[in-house]
């Protein structure tokens, strides 16, 4: 039984090897290059809150909003709304206290088989299109391709990703945004905060079987050999960058599915974009989770 294991630890450690090495190479080879991004004439456009057709934004376009949350979701629409009702409750109070805070939402529905975009839609329709969108993308990209075509349409001076089954506490923005603001001054306005459960590292270990905690040992030390350097959990879906920075790395990002995170932050160390690593509260969300591998192993 115990050689068994360890075949099958061997195995998955050669495996994770043999996929980062994949990733480090296309990274390395085409992270100064814009890859080709295909984009269906119905993802071109959202519904605004009577249900008519708008063109939406480009990231290239001058900013117009303080904060843009972009919000990848695939058949969420059980968890949606827990996330939904939290964000937007701390940005309503947030623009409350102060008026001249200004911010969108960006649901991107990515290919869902369920009702994610009519549950996401009635949040347009409450808050008004200039606060929520929905984008209803065709075919699912995966969790990077969903990322990447919200922060295209978004119109904030900063984006932050979020993760629609809300495991991170949306109040935690603020300590990005502190974390942000401390890497000044950014060269060329751009900067990245990264969101991180490393300091719950422990905890999770002791709810885990040894092969995952092998498994996450090492995955952890392929990302940091061949990829990104100095950030402990690079696949919390809880970022924050600014505008330069954000349109500067997805541009480069060819990886749209698992591990995206990895490229992302390997392109943004490539050009020598700062990063923090500032660690929020987490909690894992039961439910149906297809995008990502996490600190408690493959999901």
């Amino acid at each position: 039984m115990l050689s068994l294991v360890l075949q099958l630890a061997v195995l998955g450690v050669a495996l994770a090897a043999a996929a980062l090495i994949l990733i480090s190479f296309v990274a390395f080879i085409t992270a100064t290059k814009m890859p080709h991004l295909h984009q269906y004439e119905e993802e071109k456009f959202f519904l605004n809150a009577r249900g008519q057709k708008e063109t939406l934004p480009s990231i290239w376009d001058s900013p117009t909003k303080q904060l843009s949350v972009v919000v990848p979701s695939y058949n969420e629409e059980k968890r949606l709304p827990v996330m939904m009702d939290e964000a937007l409750g701390y940005l309503e109070e947030r623009q409350k206290q102060d008026p001249t805070f200004t911010y969108e939402v960006i649901v991107v529905d990515d290919g869902s088989k369920d009702q994610t975009s009519k549950v996401a839609f009635k949040y347009c329709q409450k808050y008004g299109s200039d606060k929520v969108r929905v984008i209803t993308l065709v075919k699912n990209r995966g969790k990077g391709g969903a990322v990447r075509m919200g922060i295209f349409s978004s119109r904030g001076e900063k984006i932050l990703m979020a993760d629609a089954d809300g495991a991170t506490k949306f109040p935690d923005v603020e300590k990005l945004e502190k974390g942000l603001n401390d890497l000044q001054p950014w060269p060329d306005q751009m900067a990245i905060a990264c969101g991180s459960r490393a300091h719950l590292e422990k905890e999770s270990i002791a709810q885990r079987s040894y092969f995952r905690t092998l498994l996450m040992y090492g995955f952890h030390f392929l990302v940091w050999f061949l990829c990104v350097k100095g950030i402990r959990d690079t696949q919390c879906g809880f970022k924050l960058l600014t505008r330069e920075a954000a349109s500067r790395t997805f541009s480069s990002l060819h990886i749209e599915r698992w591990a995206f995170d990895v490229e992302l932050l390997y392109i943004a160390q490539f050009f020598k974009i700062p990063i923090a690593e500032i660690a929020v509260n987490w909690t894992e969300i039961e439910g149906i989770v297809v995008y990502y591998f996490s600190l408690t192993g493959t999901q």
